[in-house]
């Protein structure tokens, strides 16, 4: 599958409009670690190659075990690899994402209030929604994974 164009080339003030989302995301409580699960997970439910080739790279250079990047898909088999808190941000990613099923359930985000804050909700809504955007300009302009 070949590229369709380079959006940063072509519309350079949108494509600048996303850096600034990921830009405002560099000082969120989010550890490196969790902010690639969220694009991650995300980008596993989106089916974005992209995204996936480059944040799981990215993931194991910050220090992520190749076991939690290969059972992510499964990580609610696999809970005890995974924290309590990384579970509900995975959660609040999932139900983001997947927003035309329940959208961010009552249930999950009473769960993260009884853990987070609600500046710290916001960034992991942002880092999900930051991440879907990604996945959804990846995969419409066929971007090619990285080598």
């Amino acid at each position: 599958m070949s590229a369709r164009f380079n959006m940063a080339t072509t519309n350079a003030a949108s494509y600048k409009a996303g850096i600034g989302m990921e830009t405002a995301l560099q000082d969120s409580f989010l550890s490196p670690i969790q902010k690639e699960l969220i694009k991650i997970r995300t980008s596993q439910i989106n089916g974005c190659a992209f995204c996936l080739d480059m944040h799981t790279k990215d993931a194991l250079k910050y220090g992520e075990t190749p076991q939690r990047i290969f059972l992510l898909n499964a990580w609610r088999d696999s809970k005890e690899l995974f924290s309590l808190e990384e579970q509900i941000i995975l959660t609040i990613a999932e139900e983001i994402t997947l927003i035309s099923d329940k959208g961010l359930s009552e249930e999950t985000y009473q769960q993260a209030k009884g853990i987070f804050n609600e500046k710290q909700l916001v960034d992991i809504i942002m880092a999900a929604i930051s991440i879907n955007m990604w996945n959804r300009i990846a995969i419409s302009t066929h971007m090619p994974i990285g080598k």
